[in-house]
């Protein structure tokens, strides 16, 4: 007896034969397939690019949060090391400022790929580069580039001169809260992820509009991101200010009025912990590295004048709004310890708009009209930041509340 007879019967009828040979057509289909996703895998993703060292070797940290294998596509000779990255993609904005040997750092889609573009400050070459998997309190793959300098100038491609450039306008972040699988507060006719998103295009545009900001946003359409990855996505392109939008919500219908939340002391703290916790903590903030006590010290005071300047942000936003007729909350600047106020050095405000969940205000959050008005009061509020000097601003201390 053959191994076909042995899986199916000799007595079997037409009809019984055909099904069985579909059946074993759509199960070998099935392990090809699967054989497939296995060995292609799913697309991770580039967390954020951190730097440490100094002039003379300087490492470069890709954080993965699935494995990847590199591939060297150009070397440093012409000023530049570029290095391709399989199966991950890259969040939007991944650039900004590099450190020691690296004059500034950019992160591009290729594909299935990603491309880390490492601009030099000065001549240097790869020194090694490795994989390192999660490991040691550590819950993410982590893609390490070591550079050291060569004392031989570099190569660059023969250019014109390049004229000298203006100073680089602010850059405005603005994060519309929630997304994708997290669709926030409901109300009786819209879901806070809608009227953020609408307001957020609505503030962008505005902004551009004066021509003095580059203005970004953590997402334009109805996609999820990670609160503290839209805080990375800010700190990596090198943000001026940070405004997170919302809607609040209430158990009582009557609660209406925007408000302004700062970080909160005890989530300062939190941010402080963290940082000083994270490797290369003192080079992602720039600070001189040479003594971790020192550098702890600057730390603190870094994070008091982004809270101050915070601070001062909802005081000139809360202004504008109230002599724009926008409701306001009776405790209209509250603090809190909100993962998206955490960056240290980036000054940040989560606006609430209003309550979703009061037929008046939803009504103005969702009317074309009444948006425009309220983001340029915004705007206008941002304007006077910027034209006001950073000075010591009282924090208001009126309570916490649970993050976004």
């Amino acid at each position: 007896m053959n191994g076909l007879t042995r899986l199916f019967p000799p007595d079997w009828g037409v009809r019984q034969w055909a099904m069985a040979a579909v059946a074993a057509v759509v199960f070998c289909v099935a392990v090809l397939a699967a054989g497939r996703g296995l060995a292609s895998g799913a697309m991770g993703e580039i967390m954020r690019v951190r730097f440490g060292g100094d002039a003379e070797r300087t490492r470069v940290v890709v954080d993965l949060d699935r494995t990847s294998r590199g591939e060297v596509l150009q070397t440093g000779a012409d000023g530049r090391v570029v290095v391709s990255l399989s199966g991950v993609t890259t969040p939007p904005g991944l650039n900004g400022r590099g450190v020691g040997l690296v004059r500034g750092y950019r992160v591009a889609g290729a594909g299935a790929s990603s491309r880390v573009e490492l601009d030099l400050a000065t001549s240097a070459e790869i020194e090694r580069r490795f994989l390192l998997p999660p490991g040691d309190g550590i819950s993410h793959y982590r893609y390490v580039i070591d550079l050291k300098a060569t004392g031989r100038a570099p190569t660059r491609p023969n250019r014109a001169p390049e004229p000298p450039r203006p100073a680089e306008r602010p850059l405005i972040y603005i994060d519309a809260g929630h997304g994708g699988r997290d669709p926030g507060a409901q109300g009786v006719h819209a879901r806070e992820s809608t009227v953020t998103l609408a307001a957020a295009q609505t503030l962008k545009q505005a902004l551009e509009r004066t021509g003095r900001y580059r203005v970004r946003m953590t997402r334009d359409s109805d996609t999820y991101v990670d609160l503290y990855r839209r805080v990375a996505i800010a700190r990596a392109a090198g943000a001026d200010l940070f405004i997170s939008l919302h809607a609040d919500a209430g158990g009582d219908p009557a609660t209406r009025g925007a408000s302004v939340y700062t970080l909160s002391e005890q989530g300062a703290g939190r941010a402080v912990r963290e940082f000083t916790s994270a490797d290369n903590w003192q080079r992602s903030l720039n600070l001189p590295g040479r003594d971790a006590s020192v550098d702890r010290i600057l730390l603190d005071m870094t994070q008091r004048a982004t809270q101050n300047r915070s601070a001062q942000l909802a005081r000139t936003l809360l202004g504008e709004l109230e002599g724009a007729d926008h409701p306001l909350l009776r405790r209209s600047h509250r603090d809190a310890g909100l993962a998206v106020l955490l960056a240290p050095d980036v000054p940040a405000v989560l606006l609430e708009m209003g309550f979703i969940t009061n037929p008046e205000d939803e009504e103005l959050l969702t009317n074309a009209r009444a948006r425009r008005r309220m983001m340029q009061a915004v705007a206008d509020g941002i304007d006077r930041y910027f034209r006001e000097p950073a000075g010591e601003v009282q924090l208001a201390s009126t309570g916490t509340t649970s993050a976004h």
